[in-house]
């Protein structure tokens, strides 16, 4: 019986805790802070266990780890080398699907010294991301062809007959995330020029992405795509673009509430019984309550019934009722987006991840567009869940069996890694549409 410890029972745990329930030879422990949520999840199977954990307690960690041969970690992206340490001090392998930070890549070489396998990245974007566009860089390269250009966009989405709000966007992670991105610096290549946005300019640098079937959607640059060369191994490429995918308007909507330091990780100085109006009249500086609604129309350039403005009153910030609790402003914004976003009973989310390349071969050129739609099930598991979660889980059970044998600290960039888990994948429904077009 091989033993796996999961940490973390939060939106995309549940798909991964089933799948690998479904093993027959593997226990599965679940620790969350919330005992109950983590009992829930686990529903009674007999190869499940659900412990309450403090993931502060390191001691209470470490025994969890010394005591199984595999921890996936689905908890904030902080624990994630806390608990990669203590797996290389127990000697157990760990699975986490976040970006990998400095401080473990710090760990490479303890990891490699225990014979551990520290597998990161393996989830949606970072995950399914990476696998499916180096499957077709090494691709190219075995048919002796270059990478000129390759761009990459990724969004979770509602479902287009649940997309119901100005803003086209709900919830099915961490909104606090979702807002705090949108102040992220930018830095790509584009036609061998390297482009810098800066992250207060980053909604206005969008641009329109159609797919076949769909609406417009609108396409941003997402963080700092330059490594990518280096990592994807086209050193070649004359463009290297990732970004985020979201439909018509989020763009306008999210640059508005920057420009209103509405999406700053800063406290406002306001009384204790502060409404959303105080809080807008206090960002525009208007005189009075009745003058609110045309002082911020005025300072964001806009007409007062602009698209934009009537997005903000259907969130909310113009009514007289209390400011949540926190007086952070991204708190402030989080806790309104999530009101006011949530996905209801019944109703489905989208996942899109869309890889466009351009391919210098020896005798042509090609396009070459790879693109994965996944929908989230109602009532059950979301596309987020399904496609974070069970690319960890495939990851988990292909290093418990033997199949992924990598001491060190990894993304799954290579084709012992990427192959097995995307062909697992396409036998659970998730897989890409690929199209090829002579240029």
């Amino acid at each position: 019986m091989k033993k796996i410890v999961v940490f973390g029972a939060g939106l995309v745990s549940k798909p991964l805790v089933n799948y690998l329930l479904n093993i027959e030879d593997f226990h599965v422990t679940l620790g969350d802070m919330d005992e109950l949520r983590a009992k829930d999840m686990i529903a009674g199977a007999p190869n499940g266990t659900a412990v309450k954990i403090n993931a502060d307690d390191k001691a209470q960690i470490q025994g969890l780890i010394s005591t199984h041969d595999l921890a996936v970690s689905l908890l904030p992206y902080a624990f994630h080398p806390k608990i990669a340490s203590l797996c290389i001090q127990n000697k157990k392998h760990m699975v986490t699907a976040s970006y990998v930070s400095d401080q473990m890549r710090e760990l490479d070489q303890a990891a490699k010294d225990a014979g551990v396998t520290i597998l990161n990245e393996i989830g949606l974007d970072p995950g399914i991301d990476h696998m499916s566009a180096m499957r077709i860089i090494d691709h190219v390269h075995r048919q002796g062809g270059k990478i000129r250009s390759f761009c990459s966009y990724c969004g979770g989405l509602p479902a287009p007959e649940n997309n119901d709000n100005p803003f086209g966007y709900k919830f099915s992670w961490s909104p606090r995330g979702v807002l705090k991105a949108g102040t992220n610096d930018a830095r790509f290549l584009k036609d061998e020029k390297v482009v810098e946005i800066a992250g207060r300019q980053l909604f206005q640098n969008q641009e329109e992405l159609i797919l076949d079937g769909f609406d417009p959607f609108e396409i941003y640059p997402n963080r700092n795509s330059l490594p990518y060369i280096d990592i994807y191994g086209i050193p070649e490429t004359a463009t290297m673009i990732r970004g985020t995918i979201r439909n018509t308007g989020w763009c306008a909507k999210l640059f508005a509430l920057a420009q209103l330091g509405l999406v700053a990780d800063t406290d406002v100085d306001l009384p204790a019984d502060a409404t959303f109006l105080d809080l807008m009249g206090h960002v525009c500086q208007a005189g009075g309550a009745e003058n609110v609604i045309e002082k911020v129309a005025s300072f964001l350039g806009e007409a007062p019934d602009s698209d934009t403005m009537a997005g903000f009153k259907w969130l909310g910030l113009f009514e007289d009722r209390p400011l949540p609790v926190s007086r952070n402003i991204l708190d402030i914004m989080t806790a309104t987006f999530l009101e006011k976003m949530p996905y209801k009973k019944g109703e489905r989310d989208m996942i899109i991840l869309h890889h466009d390349f351009e391919a210098q071969f020896p005798d042509n050129k090609k396009r070459i567009c790879s693109t994965l739609v996944e929908y989230g099930v109602k009532d059950g598991d979301s596309g987020m869940a399904r496609t974070v979660g069970l690319p960890a889980a495939i990851g988990a059970e292909l290093i418990l069996n033997g199949k992924i044998d990598l001491p060190g600290v990894h993304i799954p960039d290579t084709p012992v890694i990427y192959d097995p888990v995307l062909d697992r994948l396409s036998e659970l429904g998730i897989r890409f549409r690929e199209t090829q077009t002579l240029l």
